[in-house]
């Protein structure tokens, strides 16, 4: 967790000037015991009244001073803590927003939520309590175990018994709590996973009727979460009054060792007084670290998980010295390119050759599992080939930087994902300087416009969380047109026909011929009546090329090309 302090370095004048604003009023903490001893001695005693005015004077002014230091300190420190948070948080998201495909799956989504969420905010929690207890409680014990040893020396000997006492518990709270604070973020994570899955997938849950099922799963990992957070709540229970019971007995043997030593005239009433506030004093700062103690160790755990955010390094990063194409042509090349997922015992993608000119409309088609979306994935490298080469425009992708690699791409996922907010802040996604007349032009290519003119609010109307109030087609057409408003070079479409009726797919096709002429376009399609049109359709198997050409020649020359069209055409509907 130390190692997270090293983003104080923005705070470092308010973390320096809450620290002396501890100093000064545990100073004045410190003084008044002393000051109430000598009152009790020197002026009840002798009833000099002005002595107690003069020594009361200064009470009130030094607890007056440690008040404003307790507020501007608490004040310091909340805003240190929460700015830490933020800018943690951001360092988080930044990172994971650099991070491949491949780490997203390997951390997985719903612990990365979790650690930018729930651990930043422990970690958060205790940097507060750092700067607020763990810096003053130090200084009250040392400070009163000094001023309670040069005010009655024969007392000490009960605190120097005490204090090993209450670092024993200490150190058997952090040896037993911080395993115990690991499970309970690991199963933290299993409990959002499940129930980001449960919510997420609530259709499919519903139509199999296996509401009963998720329900039991969801309880799973509730009872698991609930079972740790039991066993630290156990230790915390027994933590708390063994504690107490250190404090109380140490009160109980001052008060009976002070007063046979009274009693003989050994020790003034005052010193007594003063003593047992300072052993009260060193007793409660032991308390407040124990309080920080039962904090620290899940906050340890959270800065490991943090770490591990922040430490693993992407394994995409922009070259050092980058190169860029001399003109935007939109041209794609595979040369011998080989991919293989980590873990998985076969490549998905096998040595695939081809160019795709600029101006060319490249159909990709073949079964599932054929390795269609893992190939237009690596073009705008959202991973790296294992072997081979895939170049832009005469260039291999990864001698470009990220940014200008897809500034040149317009890319459709296979899920048609929209943002919450209205269709035109969606459309405006793919080109943020995009003008209304631009928006509408793309909407209109996309054949969106028809639908979004029918809502109210035509191009302001809202869209719900991942376009949950629009339809497969709908929310697929404005995924198209986000695309189109950006006029790349290159588009890629991976199966983002799949929802259209035959209508409008033809429709869309077509003017998509006249909107991308000058661009290169590649169409990833199941249905055959998608892509027969298209220049040249490449056709993969088992994540092969086995074809490569025109609609006509690959009937002639490619049968796994003519079985999935005889499997979805009859004779009379081929061209």
């Amino acid at each position: 967790m130390i190692k997270l302090f090293r983003y104080l370095r923005p705070y470092r004048f308010s973390v320096s000037l809450s620290l002396v604003l501890i100093f000064v009023q545990s100073l004045a903490d410190l003084s008044l015991p002393t000051l109430m001893s000598d009152m009790v001695d020197r002026g009840i005693a002798s009833g000099d009244t002005d002595y107690i005015l003069r020594i009361g004077a200064w009470m009130v002014l030094l607890a007056t001073l440690g008040i404003f230091c307790h507020v501007a300190s608490g004040y310091l420190s909340a805003r240190i803590s929460m700015g830490f948070g933020r800018d943690l948080r951001h360092r988080v998201f930044q990172r994971v927003l650099c991070y491949s495909l491949q780490e997203m799956d390997r951390i997985g989504t719903s612990s990365l939520i979790t650690r930018t969420t729930n651990d930043v905010t422990q970690i958060q929690q205790v940097l507060f309590m750092l700067l607020r207890i763990f810096a003053w409680a130090p200084l009250m014990a040392a400070g009163g175990i000094v001023m309670a040893i040069g005010l009655e020396p024969k007392l000490a000997w009960i605190l120097m018994a005490t204090i090993p006492v209450m670092a024993s518990v200490f150190l058997l709270l952090a040896w037993k709590g911080i395993p115990l604070f690991q499970l309970i973020q690991a199963r933290l994570d299993v409990l959002n996973r499940v129930l980001r899955e449960s919510l997420t997938g609530i259709r499919v849950i519903r139509a199999f009727d296996r509401v009963d099922f998720e329900q039991q799963r969801f309880d799973r990992a509730n009872s698991d979460l609930t079972e740790m957070s039991l066993r630290v709540n156990r230790l915390m229970a027994a933590f708390f009054p063994a504690v107490l019971l250190v404090v109380n007995m140490t009160t109980l043997v001052i008060l009976w060792y002070g007063s046979h030593n009274l009693h003989q005239g050994e020790i003034r009433i005052g010193a007594l007084m003063a003593f047992l506030q300072y052993a009260m004093q060193i007793l409660f700062s032991t308390i407040m670290v124990s309080v920080v103690f039962i904090m620290v160790p899940r906050a340890s755990a959270s800065a490991s998980r943090i770490h591990e955010v922040l430490d693993r390094h992407p394994t995409l990063f922009d070259p050092p010295r980058p190169q860029k194409p001399s003109d935007r042509r939109g041209e794609v090349e595979f040369r011998q390119v080989t991919f293989c997922y980590p873990g998985a015992e076969q490549p998905a993608i096998r040595n695939i050759s081809f160019r795709a000119g600029a101006g060319e409309f490249l159909g990709i088609i073949g079964g599932t599992g054929s390795g269609k979306t893992t190939l237009i994935h690596l073009i705008p490298r959202f991973y790296d080939a294992s072997s081979g080469a895939v170049l832009v425009d005469g260039t291999d992708v990864r001698e470009m930087t990220q940014e200008d690699l897809r500034s040149r791409i317009g890319f459709v996922s296979q899920k048609a994902l929209l943002f919450t907010g209205s269709v035109e802040d969606n459309l405006r996604f793919g080109k943020e300087t995009a003008t209304s007349e631009e928006i509408r032009q793309a909407a209109d290519i996309a054949q969106a416009t028809e639908f979004i003119q029918e809502k109210e609010e035509g191009f302001r109307s809202p869209v719900a969380q991942a376009g949950a109030n629009l339809s497969g087609g709908q929310r697929q057409r404005l995924s198209i047109a986000r695309a189109l408003v950006r006029r790349p070079e290159i588009y890629i479409f991976d199966d983002s026909f799949s929802a259209l009726d035959f209508k409008t797919d033809a429709r869309l096709r077509a003017r998509l011929r006249q909107e991308t002429a000058g661009a290169t376009v590649l169409l990833v399609a199941q249905r055959v009546s998608t892509v027969m049109s298209a220049d040249r359709i490449l056709v993969l198997e088992d994540g092969q090329l086995v074809g490569l050409g025109a609609h006509r020649e690959l009937m002639e020359a490619c049968p796994v090309y003519r079985e999935i069209v005889f499997s979805q055409l009859s004779a009379e509907e081929l061209p």
